[in-house]
């Protein structure tokens, strides 16, 4: 683990805002002309040429933090207001009520012990595409590991449940506005669309990511001793038990929550198609939503400003990686080499066919996220390059934001993600047996990303 330890993102996005300051004095600059259609500004792939570039030193390199701040601020108060609105609702104890009242039922009806890893699978997959749920299934762990003790499971199933399904919803998100909403807003793409194949794209892997579960579960209730983490489990077992004696069923106020939950992504969805509501609109309906069921909870005005502040100081760190990323491209662009750039990398994407292109897209996308695995901060890095390089290579800017979002499908097992080892030092797993058992899983989603950018390259997904 020492020696796959790398610098945490500040430091690694920091490093490359000093490399693209350095490279300023060394690339020369260049510049595609553009031309308005259905009033966006697309590049003519046969119109790159040379121009004077401008190296940016010192004073410029200290400058582009701030100056990232102020240009991405709106994306910036969108990603906080939102965390602090989640956060509201999960201090109602809305979803964690919901979760616990499935798992009681449990012992009760044999429909709900076969279909117990679909349902809860299939919820927090739905949590990492509609709201962006990731580090908020931490605490499940110390909900799902003993449940699936209790339930004749390991570990690793306690863990699959909550983390995995949660990661693979984020990464096929619909509705997210965390990657999905932030990407398509730098694309320069109508924010939400393209709904449709996305919603196709988060069944597809979440079914994959059920039948796997389920067929793992299978063999370890059939011989639990063939389970990688057996003799940790052994201990488990002797040290707790989920108690749920204490929980009651949910309450009126509970179900009252998740209605307006629903509701609001349901307006959302509406205000997206319907009206064009855009960052601005959202960020408003998910206000609202902190305040409706906060006073739905009976959250006093101190415990719902709270929660709403412990949300959004949640999601500084994110907010401040936008602003990083924001500073390396106005570094680029300030110096002229954004078109330079794009010049040098069009060989290592194009090809032949647009399917290739959106493949060779989705591995580059993956090894950057072993880099930098916060799926707001890649999409600010990466967007202003990946969404030109798309009309530049034959690909819709649609597609490409597809691609980056699959690349994320490799956080469940990355140790550079602080939410993987977060979650794994929480259920006493050691990384290398977690990985271990991921391979198999990891190569599953590889066959079904590729496959899944198929048919946006062919049908020219707009």
């Amino acid at each position: 683990m020492k020696r796959l330890k790398l610098p945490n993102t500040f430091v690694l996005l920091f490093a490359i805002l000093a490399l693209i300051a350095l490279s300023t004095w060394l690339v020369p600059g260049g510049k595609y002309d553009t031309h308005m259609v259905d009033g966006k500004a697309l590049i003519d792939p046969g119109s790159f040429h040379y121009i004077a570039s401008k190296p940016q030193g010192f004073a410029a390199l200290m400058m582009a933090p701030i100056k990232g701040f102020v240009e991405a601020a709106q994306i910036i108060g969108f990603v906080l207001i939102v965390g602090g609105a989640f956060a509201v609702l999960q201090r109602t104890e809305a979803i964690d009520s919901l979760i616990k009242s499935i798992a009681k039922a449990h012992a009760h009806s044999r429909l709900v012990r076969a279909s117990v890893i679909p349902l809860f699978v299939t919820l927090f997959s739905l949590g990492g595409a509609t709201f962006g749920m990731s580090e908020e299934a931490i605490p499940f762990i110390l909900i799902f590991v003993p449940l699936a003790l209790a339930l004749g499971y390991d570990s690793i199933i306690g863990v699959s449940i909550p983390f995995v399904g949660s990661q693979v919803g984020f990464a096929a998100a619909f509705l997210n506005p965390f990657n999905v909403g932030i990407a398509q807003g730098i694309a320069g793409v109508p924010i939400f669309s393209g709904m449709g194949y996305r919603l196709v794209v988060w069944a597809l892997a979440t079914a994959v990511t059920v039948l796997f579960l389920m067929w793992y579960a299978a063999k370890i209730k059939k011989s639990p001793e063939k389970s990688p983490t057996y003799a940790l489990d052994q201990e488990k077992r002797a040290e707790h038990t989920l108690n749920l004696d204490d929980f009651h069923g949910m309450t009126r106020t509970h179900v009252l929550v998740l209605w307006i939950f629903m509701g609001t992504l349901g307006a959302m969805v509406l205000g997206v198609i319907e009206f064009g509501w855009y960052i601005n609109e959202i960020a408003a309906l998910f206000l609202v939503m902190a305040l409706a069921v906060g006073l739905i909870g009976r959250l006093n005005a101190d415990q719902l400003v709270a929660a709403f502040q412990q949300g959004a100081r949640d999601l500084v760190t994110t907010a401040l990686v936008i602003a990083l990323a924001r500073g390396t491209m106005i570094l680029a662009r300030d110096a002229n080499i954004i078109d330079t750039m794009l010049h040098s990398l069009m060989p290592l994407v194009a090809s032949s066919s647009p399917i290739f292109a959106a493949h060779k897209m989705f591995l580059i996308q993956t090894v950057i996220n072993f880099f930098i695995h916060s799926g707001t901060g890649q999409a600010a890095l990466t967007m202003p390059i990946m969404a030109p390089l798309a009309d530049l290579v034959g690909v819709t800017r649609q597609t490409a934001i597809l691609a980056y979002q699959l690349g994320e499908l490799t956080t469940p097992m990355i140790p550079t993600s602080g939410i993987t080892v977060g979650v794994l030092a929480l259920a006493r797993i050691p990384w290398i047996t977690w990985a271990k058992w991921m391979v198999p899983l990891q190569l599953v989603y590889l066959a079904l990303a590729l496959a899944l950018l198929v048919p946006p390259s062919l049908m020219h997904w707009q």
